[in-house]
């Protein structure tokens, strides 16, 4: 298998890892701090990465373009937005119909990255990407999905998927704008330090206006937060690696092989025994993963 289809496997199992353990804290603290979380704890982690791999390798900063001071923030603010309205998503009352319009995320990084990078896509990849799309629709199915097109929740789904697609490619644009002898893991490691620094402070400065006292009450759980934040940046450090090896498309296509992680999750933990659509969804998802992966 590719380095970038991996890289997109493991930043998928970690970003399930991290998915599971946030759940933990949601009974101790808000849904926003549980979000919160994600960034503050990652942060530090991102930063002792960055400088660890640049001793080992005898590395210094990547010389940046002035592209990079553009494509980072602008990634990183996109993260922080779509997180937000996910969680506006939750409060809908159509919030099934919207998450599912969420996961065209995928085909929406296709036209953002073709606009913005001039990223193409083959046919056949195209081919794996919508079977694999059909596959998540099944898996993220709702009675009454019709009726709820023109929803809401409809629109705040597509919205959420447009601007994590865009942060996505953003991330790679500004991986591709370092320049130096690193390579393409010294520049993730380096994008990542910068992005999840720069989310910390965004999202302190947010947290404090909107939930005051919310900072102290997740910086009080940190025993709890401390693995979400590694498994979440072990999660991006993948996924910025796979961004600087093949178009967002690709590898967030890729990386919906979380679902089938979750559902065997509940299967093997939970007992949960999916049902002839989930099973049919399950099948379509690996089809296109492997189209994918043979058709890069």
């Amino acid at each position: 298998m590719e380095t970038w289809a991996l890289l997109a496997v493991g930043a998928a199992f970690m970003q399930n890892v991290r998915s599971a353990l946030q759940k933990t804290l949601t009974g101790r603290v808000s849904v926003l701090g549980a979000a919160y979380a994600r960034f503050i704890f990652a942060a530090p982690w991102a930063v002792l990465l960055f400088l660890g791999f640049s001793l080992v390798r005898g590395l210094g900063v990547p010389d940046m373009s002035a592209s990079f001071f553009f494509w980072m923030p602008l990634g990183g603010l996109c993260q922080i937005a779509a997180t937000l309205l996910l969680l506006h998503l939750f409060s809908l009352r159509n919030f099934a119909a919207g998450n599912t319009f969420m996961k065209t995320e995928t085909v929406q990084a296709v036209l953002i990255g073709l606009v913005l990078l001039g990223d193409r896509v083959s046919p056949a990849a195209m081919t794996g990407i919508v079977v694999s799309l059909v596959g998540v629709l099944l898996l993220s199915r709702t009675s009454g999905l019709a009726g709820g097109i023109w929803s809401r929740a409809t629109g705040v789904g597509l919205a959420c998927g447009a601007i994590f697609a865009l942060s996505g490619v953003a991330y790679r644009a500004a991986g591709l704008a370092l320049e130096g002898d690193g390579g393409s893991f010294h520049h993730a490691a380096f994008t990542l330090a910068c992005v999840t620094v720069l989310q910390t402070v965004v999202m302190t400065l947010y947290m404090r206006r909107r939930s005051p006292g919310e900072v102290g009450n997740v910086l009080a759980q940190w025993r709890i937060a401390l693995p979400v934040g590694v498994s979440g940046m072990l999660a991006s450090f993948c996924w910025f690696s796979a961004f600087a090896l093949i178009s967002a498309a690709h590898v967030k296509a890729v990386g919906q092989i979380e679902l089938l992680f979750s559902y065997l999750t509940s299967r093997i933990v939970f007992g949960e025994k999916p049902g002839l659509v989930e099973t049919i969804g399950m099948i379509l998802v690996a089809v296109g993963i492997v189209v994918l992966v043979l058709n890069p």
